[in-house]
């Protein structure tokens, strides 16, 4: 949001505060919570956004509303299973390592079995240590065919997540956007109630309204304080240090009846 004497930015934070990170993992819900979005002032929010929860609180709701609830279980359904490719890789590397150290072993021992028969020396202790060792072998030669078709199924696994994943995200994209429409089809419904509003807000040219939310143009403060005041919030509003203020520097109405409502001042009881 910009200071208490910026100008309006219909789009203002409406689409950073859903391009976080947590996008890739959880969807939100469906529509945002009105007293989230508009019980404090200022509200860090866009004015789409705030007019839309002006009009949920008003019982409101998008012609997409379906939509928005279809998309985010769609979301919410896909889970992505997590794959350590690289214990998988290193599973292989030592049942190969140690294979190779066996085959050395093995072929020394051979060798030697062979010596003491080229000199016919007894070999039978020479043969019952090869005898161990080849089993071994055979033990370390079954691992590493055991890991490298675990290797092969995680792989298979990874290839599978990213195509959830992908899935996903093309998935929340398609919710933002049916989210951004449909704060966009409310705003547009009780835009009317709003330029109204802004009569009872200090500070404010009417005229800068505009027909739409899109042509809002003036101070983005104003703006929070008309959204609030068409809404039908269940408890009090707070107003923060800035909105109280911009009340008091403009001709000193009360906040409650700015809001035509209760308000909680910063470490204050409400006033009604």
């Amino acid at each position: 949001m910009t200071g208490a004497d910026g100008q309006g930015d219909p789009e203002r934070s409406d689409d950073a505060s859903e391009s976080t990170a947590a996008d890739a993992v959880d969807p939100g819900p469906a529509v945002a919570d009105p007293a989230a979005v508009i019980g404090r002032v200022p509200t860090e929010a866009g004015l789409r956004r705030e007019l839309a929860a002006a009009a949920r609180t008003l019982g409101l709701s998008s012609s997409i509303e379906g939509r928005l609830i279809e998309l985010r279980n769609r979301v919410a359904a896909i889970e992505v299973e997590p794959v350590d490719l690289d214990a998988a890789r290193r599973r292989v590397a030592d049942a190969s390592g140690e294979e190779e150290r066996l085959k050395e072993r093995v072929a020394a021992l051979r060798g030697g079995v062979q010596a003491r028969r080229e000199i016919e020396a007894e070999t039978d202790e020479a043969l019952d240590e090869l005898q161990s060792a080849a089993a071994e072998l055979s033990t370390a030669q079954s691992e590493r065919i055991a890991a490298e078709q675990a290797l092969r199924r995680a792989r298979t696994r990874a290839a599978d997540a990213r195509d959830a994943r992908e899935r996903r995200l093309e998935l929340r994209d398609r919710l933002r956007n049916r989210r951004r429409d449909a704060r966009r089809e409310l705003a547009r419904e009780v835009y009317p109630s709003f330029r109204d509003a802004l009569a009872a807000v200090p500070g404010v040219d009417v005229d800068d309204a505009g027909a739409d939310p899109g042509a809002y143009d003036g101070p983005s403060l104003a703006a929070s304080l008309a959204a609030v005041r068409i809404a039908d919030l269940d408890g009090a509003v707070v107003l923060g240090a800035e909105a109280l203020g911009w009340i008091a520097e403009r001709g000193g109405s009360a906040p409650e009846s700015v809001l035509d409502g209760p308000v909680v001042r910063p470490c204050g009881r409400p006033r009604l």
